[in-house]
């Protein structure tokens, strides 16, 4: 009896229904959905539903998003943002919707470096995100957007599921095959997502900035120098961890396998906040009274976000206990379908997984028993991986459980429920139907 795909079906239905048809809020929809997955464990109902709770409280996602908020927060209230925008418009204000070009654009650089959904939508969405909204988008589009091109983490090479692909393949492709064909996979996403800006520029009417508005950018410049600082605190931690310095500190110093430990969703914001407190230390208070005061505003904040990344988190550490990766593994071994009929189901099964699970602990349980299923009804081997890494990219756009959600909502202002649909409809399925087309031979790529 698959037990835990049971519980994703269950934990999925009580979110929308307790959501969607009882009007209720989304945490306690959440909670509920928390308290029904434990259920299915049965008599361990208790334990496994204090273990997922313990587990969530050491999770780095949360913690990413509670640090987001308030990094977000500060840099509103100490006036940088606001120097950062005339920046940024003075150079791309006069493009509609210059700002979710930016972050599109960035969401593959940065996506590339840093191979995470998550800390992709950080890095970009720190400055992206708030700089959406105060030209014109609505929390709810703005946060959306920073959700869906996060996925570029896990869409472009190189990143830790291709690598664990290419070891489950063995010798039937080469690594430079699965580079190539990913690369092409996700130009086709990059393509997908500046389709979407433009669509969402159209219908919600998103105006270039007024002319007026606009400062020189010399004058920019002179007045917002020191507010840039705080870029230094996401590329700080990129270019010490991915590329040639990376690779340098992790060979040649004393550092060596502790590189492996630094986290980019743990030190941006830590850092970003640092630099911020420093280059707005003129708005900051002066008086333990005034710092009670500023550090009360960004409550509601946390509680927001805080508690719905909570019960996701732990609704997920249940799911895994429960056993959700051997219940796929079985699935997909016992299916009697054709080759086209796998490709859906196999993307159908890492789409859903994916979100609660993370695209690399997916593909780390599932990821070999699906590439022989696929393979197994006569799916090219570099076909069947990257589509496969396709589905598993969906993961930053899969509500209810993604931390990129999370983090872009925080970022925002929106409230995280808002963008679930709008994700499934505008991310998710265009992703899995490019996963499909791919596998079907349909869409070409490099390499086969």
């Amino acid at each position: 009896m698959p037990i835990a795909l049971l519980a994703l079906a269950a934990f999925i239905a009580v979110i929308i229904g307790w959501n969607v048809v009882f009007k209720r809020n989304m945490g306690e929809a959440m909670l509920l959905g928390l308290v029904v997955t434990s259920l299915f464990a049965g008599t361990q109902a208790p334990a496994y539903l204090l273990g997922g709770l313990a587990d969530a409280l050491t999770h780095d996602v949360l913690y990413a998003a509670l640090a987001f908020v308030f990094m977000a927060y500060l840099i509103d209230i100490t006036g940088l943002i606001q120097k950062i925008l005339a920046i940024l418009n003075s150079v791309f204000g006069r493009i509609r919707g210059g700002p979710a070009y930016i972050d599109t654009a960035g969401s593959v650089v940065f996506g590339t470096l840093s191979g995470s959904n998550s800390a992709n939508t950080a890095s970009t969405g720190s400055f992206t995100g708030p700089w959406m909204v105060r030209t014109g988008w609505s929390p709810t589009r703005a946060a959306t957007v920073l959700a869906g091109n996060g996925g570029m983490g896990a869409a472009l090479p190189p990143s830790a599921s291709m690598v664990i692909m290419v070891g489950f393949a063995g010798g039937m492709v080469t690594t430079g095959q699965v580079y190539l064909g990913l690369l092409v996979a996700g130009a086709y996403q990059v393509l997908l997502r500046m389709g979407l800006v433009m669509y969402f520029v159209r219908r919600d009417g998103i105006a270039k900035v007024a002319e007026e508005e606009l400062t020189p950018l010399g004058t920019a410049l002179r007045q917002g120098a020191g507010a840039l600082s705080i870029f230094l605190g996401a590329l700080i931690p990129i270019v010490v961890t991915v590329g040639p310095l990376g690779t340098y500190l992790a060979e040649s110093t004393a550092l060596g396998d502790a590189m492996d430990d630094i986290s980019l969703l743990t030190w941006i914001p830590i850092l970003i906040i640092g630099f911020a407190l420093v280059a707005g230390r003129d708005r900051l208070p002066r008086n333990a009274r005034g710092w009670s005061t500023l550090l009360d505003g960004a409550l509601p904040k946390f509680a927001t976000v805080g508690a719905l990344l909570f019960f996701a988190i732990a609704a997920s550490e249940v799911l895994g206990r429960l056993g959700l990766a051997e219940d796929v593994n079985n699935l997909l071994q016992t299916l009697p379908v054709n080759r086209v009929l796998m490709v859906v189901v196999v993307g159908l099964v890492i789409t859903l997984v994916a979100g609660p699970l993370s695209s690399t602990a997916t593909l780390t349980a599932v990821g070999q028993i699906s590439f022989l299923a696929l393979v197994g009804v006569g799916v090219d081997p570099l076909l069947a991986i990257i589509a496969i890494l396709v589905f598993a990219s969906t993961e930053g756009a899969s509500p209810p459980a993604s931390g990129s959600i999370f983090v872009a909502a925080g970022l925002t202002g929106a409230r995280p429920e808002s963008t679930f649909v709008p994700l499934i409809a505008y991310y998710m399925i265009p992703i899995f139907l490019i996963g499909c087309l791919i596998g079907w031979g349909a869409l070409p790529i490099l390499g086969s």
